[in-house]
């Protein structure tokens, strides 16, 4: 765990670059799209205002959003003494703010970290999960939680998140119009020729490849920040089993998390749409393997 800190610091660094990376994707696609449309600057100024929206949207109202989507309640000590016990150690031994905690009714057990910053986090844990895990495992999956919390992860994934919809939101706009002809009609009235020819398929290529390399962009680096929070999870609980004896128990639990759907299965610490779990290694999976995470702890040892 010598490189830990080398690793949160380049995280750090890679959150910035591929922020800007698909902040401009999602520009170039605005400007393409505008000149398709008869206004590159006009496309331009929507595609900013929008990113500006959606990602202010995001900051202060993305966690919220996150936890009514998961059905997540507030408690608080008196509800769940163990619990607070575990993750007011924790909080105290990363040196960060105590999270308000959420509590999802669902048997099937998984948890997950969202918020703006650490002094607004939340983490959401399952019933199934405080059930179904000894408290070294309990600790083990709230560590990673915190983990995502310091290392500033919650925040990246809410704000690229959005960034990525949008950039879908936009490219399928283009698309549909498109297809319903006004695009033809009004780029061969004002255009035309070769180079109206050559536009038109650059905008129509950009607008189909750019969700999916921002996709791609976005969870290239989610696997990388899982595999981060289990080792800054590891080096705060100093016992690198109770994690991956816990990361063995969820993905191995037969139970289906009602509340989790594509939008939301990014935050959890196992996957909990199962069938992408099977095929983990897949460029679009959110997670990386169980077996890979589990090893890579267990070798901390």
């Amino acid at each position: 765990m010598g490189n830990l800190y080398g690793a949160i610091s380049a995280n750090k660094r890679n959150s910035f670059f591929i922020t800007v990376a698909i902040t401009a994707m999602f520009i170039v696609l605005g400007y393409l799209l505008g000149t398709y449309w008869g206004s590159s600057y006009a496309g331009v100024a929507i595609a900013f205002l929008l990113a500006i929206v959606m990602s202010l949207s995001a900051y202060y109202g993305g966690d919220k959003m996150v936890l009514s989507i998961s059905g997540a309640k507030r408690i608080e000590k008196k509800d769940s003494p163990q619990l607070f016990n575990v993750i007011e150690e924790l909080a105290v031994a990363g040196g960060l703010p105590m999270p308000a905690v959420y509590v999802i009714d669902d048997t099937a057990p998984n948890a997950f970290a969202t918020g703006r910053d650490p002094k607004h986090a939340s983490v959401a844990i399952t019933t199934g999960l405080m059930q179904k895990l000894k408290r070294d495992e309990l600790q083990g999956v709230m560590a990673h939680e915190l983990s995502h919390v310091g290392n500033r992860d919650i925040l990246y994934g809410t704000m690229v998140g959005i960034l990525v919809g949008s950039i879908a939101m936009m490219s399928d706009f283009f698309l549909r119009s498109f297809w319903w002809g006004g695009g033809r009609r009004r780029r061969s009235s004002s255009d035309g020729g070769a180079i109206g020819l050559i536009l038109m398929i650059v905008a129509i290529a950009l607008a189909v490849l750019a969700p999916i390399c921002a996709k791609l962009l976005q969870l290239a680096v989610s696997r990388q920040r899982e595999y981060l929070a289990d080792a800054s999870a590891a080096k705060l609980t100093r016992y690198p089993e109770g994690l991956a004896s816990a990361l063995e128990k969820i993905s191995g639990d037969k139970e289906v998390l009602e509340a989790a759907n594509r939008a939301t299965q990014h935050l959890y610490i196992v996957n909990p749409i199962k069938p992408f779990e099977k095929r983990a290694s897949n460029l679009f999976s959110t997670h990386p393997p169980i077996a890979d995470r589990v090893a890579r702890l267990r070798a901390m040892r």
